[in-house]
């Protein structure tokens, strides 16, 4: 997913047809020339937020290869006239609010609970000098490891240096604003105790949720009465002695840099909504934008950092490639989308099969065509021979549990075809092999034919054993059809077989993968055939008719 970092100078034609494509990254990227920021010159500043309070999870990775994708669209869209930016903003002088459930030391973290997240001691290895540290650390590891052109921030590091403090004498002066803004979307508690400003107390450490109680707009100050002692507390604005409360630290970090694109989840729509108004009290332009659908985990819930439910970025890159990941991101951000194992085979195969086609596509589609904007617009050319739901169903019918057996079968089906001269494909028989062995062993489920299954698994060995030497795929699928076909079971009357009756139902494959693979379905059969040889397939027709695929041993 990394973004060609050197200039180049667009064709007109290939401007012409981003202009219309309908392409999401190219509808964003639009928005953003809409603000008036294509003239050259000036500069377009993306970002996107990470809250360091649990691990980076997938779904902050889905945001800056989003961003990103946007980001190369608008520069395609301006011939690389007008300079880009991408910043990935940290907010690590947050308050611990809780301990998150999946990191060590707990219970050490507990004493932290409500000091900013650059102040609570590193649960890990105390390789790193807070929590927040080392979350940031993880952050830029897996950014760095897809290639991303970013530009890290920390929010301890802007509000500390000074970076934030004119924005935050702007916040100062339109308080009243602010909270006319802010106050009738709370309930009557939260409501006595809001303020923008959270103070750092001098005392504690902790981010204090006071309000405030006199303010010096000209001497930059805000005053609260301490929480336990009751004293008055005077403290500036500046120099890090506050962090703005969330919604306003949106804005505040808007105005002050001057964002001009930044999307959020569906679950922030209101938050985007009143950090804009903020951001317009403080006399600057929210950036352009639109909310993406959150991920959910396999019980359909929502992806939480301090839960650890999900996939992680480790997760995915064991079993698929990284390419397969950012497609995953690319296709419907604004549908939900349920983020666990079972959707990894056909991210993968659906991954090859674009760039299987961007081959023969004319500019417009490959504009719509997800790898080229997965690749920044060069992707690869090299689709791969076996797809990977095959290479699925191969080590399960094979019990491979190496490469060397797996490339045996793959060398004879398509003779001259290696790992060497195919390693784009030897990376995915790694990954078959260990998504095989994690999730797809121990679910297989064989189970016995029944009388009618017998009789067309015989005709179907007689089939195969009378094929000429070197049948083809398609020949093999005839084959498997015309066992089918006479069979009422398999019959379905809205397909047309060659001879005008009924075609071939799914049910008759759905069987023959229950029964031979233990699985519920796969891949076309006769390709399968193909690539597992028919001898080694007619095998496994007899150990199923003799009860031996079914057995417990077979089946665990």
């Amino acid at each position: 997913m990394a973004e060609a970092s050197s200039a180049r100078t667009e064709a007109p034609s290939l401007i012409e047809e981003a202009t219309r494509s309908a392409a999401w990254p190219f509808e964003e990227a639009r928005k953003i020339l809409e603000r008036g920021k294509g003239a050259p010159g000036g500069e377009v500043l993306f970002e996107t937020g990470y809250g360091p309070s649990g691990l980076p999870h997938i779904g902050t990775f889905g945001e800056v290869a989003r961003t990103s994708m946007v980001r190369h669209a608008f520069r395609v869209l301006t011939a690389d006239a007008v300079p880009t930016r991408l910043i990935c903003f940290s907010d690590d002088m947050d308050g611990l609010r809780k301990v998150p459930e999946n990191v060590p030391n707990r219970e050490m973290m507990a004493a932290f609970i409500g000091k900013p997240l650059s102040r609570v001691p590193d649960p890990f290895s105390n390789e790193y000098p807070s929590f927040g540290a080392a979350n940031n650390a993880r952050l830029r590891a897996f950014l760095d490891r897809f290639g991303f052109e970013y530009e890290f921030a920390s929010a301890t590091d802007y509000y500390t240096s000074g970076r934030f403090d004119e924005t935050l004498l702007k916040m100062l002066a339109v308080y009243d604003e602010v909270m006319e803004i802010i106050l009738p979307t709370l309930g009557p508690d939260r409501r006595a105790t809001y303020s923008p400003f959270l103070p750092i107390c001098p005392r504690t450490g902790v981010v204090l949720q006071v309000p405030m109680v006199e303010r010096d707009v000209a001497g930059g100050r805000i005053a609260y009465d301490d929480p336990q002692t009751g004293e008055r507390v005077w403290t500036s604005v500046t120099g890090g002695a506050v962090k703005c409360q969330w919604k306003a630290d949106w804005a505040l970090r808007w105005a002050a840099l001057g964002v001009d694109y930044e999307m959020a989840g569906k679950d922030l729509i209101d938050s985007v909504t009143l950090s804009s108004k903020i951001c317009k009290a403080l006399g600057a332009e929210p950036p352009a934008g639109f909310n993406y659908e959150l991920f959910l985990d396999e019980k359909g819930q929502k992806i939480s950092k301090s839960k650890g439910n999900g996939l992680t970025i480790d997760d995915w890159l064991t079993y698929a490639s990284p390419e397969s990941l950012s497609l995953y991101m690319f296709g419907k951000p604004r549908a939900a989308k349920k983020l666990h194992f079972d959707v990894i085979p056909k991210a993968v195969d659906d991954y090859y099969s674009f760039v299987s086609a961007y081959g023969r596509q004319d500019e417009r589609q490959r504009l719509q065509n997800p790898v080229w904007h997965i690749h920044g617009g060069e992707p690869p050319q090299s689709p791969v021979s076996v797809p990977f739901a095959m290479l699925l169903n191969l080590v399960s019918a094979s019990n491979a549990s190496n490469k060397e057996t797996l490339w045996g079968f793959i060398s004879r089906y398509a003779p001259g075809v290696t790992a060497q001269s195919e390693p784009e494909l030897d990376r995915l028989v790694g990954y078959a092999l260990a998504y095989f062995e994690d999730f797809v062993r121990p679910s297989k489920r064989f189970r016995a034919p029944d009388e009618v299954e017998r009789r067309a698994l015989e005709e179907l060995d007689a089939k195969l054993a009378g094929l000429p030497q070197g049948a083809d795929a398609g020949m093999i699928q005839d084959a498997v059809l015309d066992v089918a076909r006479p069979i009422p079971r398999y019959q379905d009357e809205k397909k047309k077989g060659p001879d005008g009756g009924p075609g071939v139902s799914v049910e008759w494959f759905s069987a023959l993968y229950q029964i031979l693979i233990g699985q519920e379905r796969g891949p076309r059969f006769g390709s399968f055939v193909a690539l597992y040889g028919i001898e080694e397939t007619r095998a496994l027709i007899r150990e199923a008719l003799e009860g031996r695929l079914a057995s417990p041993a077979a089946g665990s």
